[in-house]
């Protein structure tokens, strides 16, 4: 296998539940980290509500995501970033989130998207 490193960063757009998008995006990042290769995650649009603790996602007969989430850490994926646009647009403060989350604006997520070598978005 190559030495070289190519860094990735995963867009997540969608909301917890309804799709397969959210825990897709949080299983290619978990696979991604497995082999070491510089990662980051992005919360834009529904995807921010991920980021809110205490799903109840029994409810809808699913598997909750927040489990998922907190493996992160775990898996050393600690660049987490998070549009505060969509933050304000959902009533959401950043203290809401349990996680270590960095605020971006849209400048900061264009600079952060360019400088990829991978995008991936969900």
């Amino acid at each position: 296998m190559s030495d070289t490193k190519k860094s990735f960063l995963i867009i997540n757009r969608k909301a917890p539940y309804g799709s397969s998008a959210a825990r897709d995006a949080l299983d290619v990042a978990l696979t991604i980290s497995v082999f070491e290769q510089p990662l980051s995650l992005l919360f834009m649009d529904d995807a921010v509500l991920q980021l809110l603790p205490a799903h109840n996602a029994a409810a809808i007969g699913q598997k909750n995501l927040s489990a998922n989430l907190s493996m992160l850490e775990m898996y050393d994926i600690d660049q987490l970033y998070v549009c505060q646009r969509a933050l304000e647009q959902r009533g959401i403060r950043p203290d809401d989130i349990e996680l270590n989350i960095i605020l971006l604006d849209q400048s900061g997520i264009a600079a952060l998207i360019k400088k990829q070598d991978q995008v991936l978005s969900f």
